[in-house]
């Protein structure tokens, strides 16, 4: 029976040795093989495991397609790797390669969101860089139920999404970039601005949308507060607003010249054909204009008319207004001349 027990020892011994020889290039050898110039892998959403595999196999960054399978069985961890892009380093082993995936620690992506913009230029953005689908995107930014979750008073989120340059995780949701959006816009808003807007008459919602009409329209910086006021004095007085921004947010397609024919076009945002402010925020407004907006300027104007340079002539009366606008016109004729006297000679 002695000897019987110690061969019996001796092949579960040799049985385990064998075992762990076999194991050991499965798990622990170094799976990627090296001198690879450190690409990226993308595992996209509903990816199984085998596809995984393949894909890996195929783009040459791993050794045996099979090792990494055993391995991603031996550890369980098979139904457990997330979406993303990520960095394979050389000489991974298959334990350290499904641990990477398995972490979600996919490469981050610079994502720049202009001010001024509007939520389908956003998802435009997002689905350029992050492969977010734009319809996705614009379904949630749309949903009323979304944006209460949020905890944004509004319909819909247009006006809150913050414009920033942010640093997402290939791989991210709709759902998550447009939280950070919300979130970041709720962070800027900090005590003391929301104590203005508690006294500027004015509701959350109304500050954000009168801020995008004037994120729409100023181009320097020193000029939002003018025009602020300028929209305030307006409201003030019961005058029409007659903001452009808000015409080219009705006007369906990219932003161009508006023609009379667009000031007489039914919509709630035709602030040339309805008084007051309209639904909701035509642009997503940076921190700035929503300082104007509570801090406007302590001038009475009621119009502005561009000069051409991105400054604008502020006027207190009609006449001055007319006045400006044909100063700008003649300025404009001969700009036209002067480019097409250029184009001749050319």
């Amino acid at each position: 029976m002695k000897k019987f027990l110690l061969a019996l020892t001796a092949l579960l011994l040799l049985g385990l040795a064998g075992a762990g020889l076999y194991l050991h290039p499965v798990l622990w050898v170094p799976a990627v093989p090296s001198g690879l110039p450190r690409p990226d892998f993308i595992i996209h959403r509903g990816m199984s495991v085998t596809q995984i595999a393949d894909s890996l196999q195929r783009q040459s960054l791993i050794r045996n397609r099979n090792h990494f399978l055993l391995a991603a069985k031996l550890t369980g961890w098979g139904n457990q790797l997330k979406a993303g892009k990520y960095e394979i380093t050389p000489e991974l082993t298959h334990v350290n390669l499904l641990r990477l995936f398995r972490s979600g620690k996919a490469v981050q992506v610079r994502v720049t969101l202009p001010e001024g913009k509007t939520a389908e230029d956003f998802a435009e953005i997002v689905e350029h860089t992050l492969q977010i689908d734009k319809a996705e995107f614009l379904k949630l930014a749309e949903d009323s139920s979304f944006s209460h979750k949020l905890g944004v008073a509004a319909p819909r989120l247009e006006g809150y999404l913050y414009p920033n340059t942010y640093q997402f995780y290939w791989g991210a949701t709709a759902a998550e970039v447009i939280t950070v959006l919300v979130q970041e816009l709720q962070r800027r808003l900090d005590d003391s601005l929301r104590a203005q807007v508690r006294t500027s008459g004015m509701t959350l919602h109304q500050v954000v949308t009168l801020a995008s009409i004037v994120e729409g329209e100023a181009v320097i910086d020193n000029e939002r507060a003018t025009i602020a006021a300028v929209y305030r004095n307006r409201l003030r007085q019961g005058i029409l607003l007659q903001a452009d921004p808000t015409i080219q947010y009705a006007v369906p397609g990219p932003p161009r010249r508006l023609l009379f024919r667009d000031l007489e076009i039914a919509s709630p945002y035709n602030t040339y054909r309805y008084a007051g402010l309209p639904p909701g925020p035509v642009n997503n407004p940076g921190i700035k204009s929503i300082r104007a907006v509570l801090n406007p300027a302590p001038a009475q104007y009621i119009y502005f008319v561009a000069v051409g340079d991105g400054s604008h002539r502020f006027s207190y009366t009609l006449e001055q207004h007319l006045q400006a606008k044909r100063d700008f016109d003649r300025v404009r004729a001969q700009v036209r001349r002067e480019q097409k006297e250029k184009r001749k000679s050319n």
